[in-house]
């Protein structure tokens, strides 16, 4: 009998050059180019290096806006008027505290020393134990207000248990951003920081149809509720070809340790193969304006609180890598992305590696939840189809004449 391998190589390989072959659509791999949702919610071009968010230019908005008015953006197709917005903070700030269950469960995931991310991705199933029987047709964000309130919660209430400390209870008097950095801290953020982290939130909102968000509006597209459809994105995000590694590029700039070593340093790194960590999108040709934003807001908050030294060492070591990677990779316009300035501002912010991802997630989920409302909108199930490429087999045979 022949094994997987083998049948695989003697199948017949589809064509993945055109939209139909012989009648029948063509397989593209990883959905490249393939067009599967309409949205408003943001617009990514990656030759032009712009990033849409509800129809503002993330350079206008990122760095003015709260991270509670570009969700409301989002999820009600426009900015809000003052008293919309208090209206939505205050619902916000209400449904932070967790279920007594959800705490014992991180609980028992600090005994494990599980992983920041894991943690997350098991409690956010349980984050509606106390509210998912209810079913508020009168406001279709009521459940979404809960699971984006809880998320911060979750991953503060974790860290601090994982590192042998008793959580804070959220305080109702601060915004998300604020509150986030109290709960793992215990401390008042200043005012730099509270601006820091909310640019970055806004930044990483949503970014076109990822793979996270793909999956979200997948699992949506069947009816379920939201909050399966927040654990299904989390557990994309949660692989590292769609997370990211923020915290290597960090890493390489502590390596680094002072602007004379970085040449000596990155050639080292590209002359062996290596990747350099923090440069290149998939997507972006040209530099990752979510870097851009990011790079300008980490220089604000490391001058009002932080280390300048070290910011000056990464404006160093981005110059060196984006000019050496020209030299080395010709023509691929190899630019920095979100992940290096990512690194930076939340290291500035005092944030560990571990909380980086999470961090992220904390954001994207207000976009996840808003691609489930558009999905929702259309009632259309997510039914791609696929191409059969093993072999068609013989006639049935008893387990005893099997070879």
């Amino acid at each position: 009998m022949k094994s997987n391998t083998a049948q695989a190589a003697t199948a017949v390989q589809p064509t993945t050059t055109n939209d139909q072959c012989n009648g029948h659509s063509v397989y593209k791999p990883g959905l490249e180019g393939v067009v599967a949702a309409e949205t408003a919610l943001s617009h990514v071009d990656g030759q032009k290096g712009e990033l849409l968010i509800g129809g503002y230019r993330l350079e206008e908005l990122a760095a003015n806006a709260t991270f509670e008015e570009v969700v409301y953006l989002l999820w009600h197709g426009s900015l809000p008027q003052q008293s919309a917005l208090e209206t939505f903070e205050k619902s916000l700030a209400t449904q932070r505290a967790l279920p007594p269950a959800v705490v014992q469960l991180l609980r028992a995931a600090a005994k494990e020393q599980i992983p920041t991310m894991t943690a997350l991705r098991m409690a956010a199933g349980t984050i509606d134990i106390d509210s998912a029987n209810t079913n508020d047709n009168s406001d279709p964000t009521a459940q979404a207000q809960v699971i984006l309130a809880r998320l911060p919660t979750i991953v503060a209430t974790y860290w601090r248990l994982a590192t042998g400390q008793e959580p804070f209870a959220p305080n109702p008097t601060l915004n998300h951003a604020a509150n986030y950095l109290y709960m793992l801290t215990g401390q008042s953020p200043t005012s730099a920081q509270v601006r820091g982290l909310e640019t970055y939130l806004n930044t990483v909102i949503d970014h076109g149809l990822n793979a996270s968000t793909f999956a979200a509006r997948v699992i949506i597209a069947t009816a379920t509720d939201l909050t399966s459809a927040v654990v299904g994105a989390l557990g994309a995000l949660k692989g590292p070809l769609h997370g990211g590694a923020p915290g290597p590029a960090l890493d390489m700039v502590f390596d680094i340790g002072q602007p004379a070593h970085a040449e000596s340093y990155l050639r080292a790194k590209l002359a062996s193969g290596e990747r350099l960590m923090g440069f290149g999108h998939r997507i972006y040709r040209v530099r990752d304006p979510r870097a851009e934003v990011l790079a300008q807001e980490a220089a604000r908050m490391f001058q009002a609180d932080g280390d300048m030294a070290l910011y000056e060492l990464a404006k160093t070591v981005e110059a060196k890598a984006v000019a050496l990677l020209a030299e080395y990779k010709p023509g691929r316009n190899l630019q920095t992305n979100v992940e290096f300035y990512t690194a930076l501002l939340l290291h500035g912010l005092g944030l560990e590696t571990d909380l980086f991802t999470p961090t992220f997630a904390i954001s994207r989920a207000a976009g996840w939840l808003a691609h489930c409302f558009e999905q929702q909108a259309t009632g259309r199930l997510i039914r791609p189809q696929s191409h059969y490429i093993g072999e068609r087999k013989g006639g049935w045979l008893p387990i005893e004449q099997r070879n």
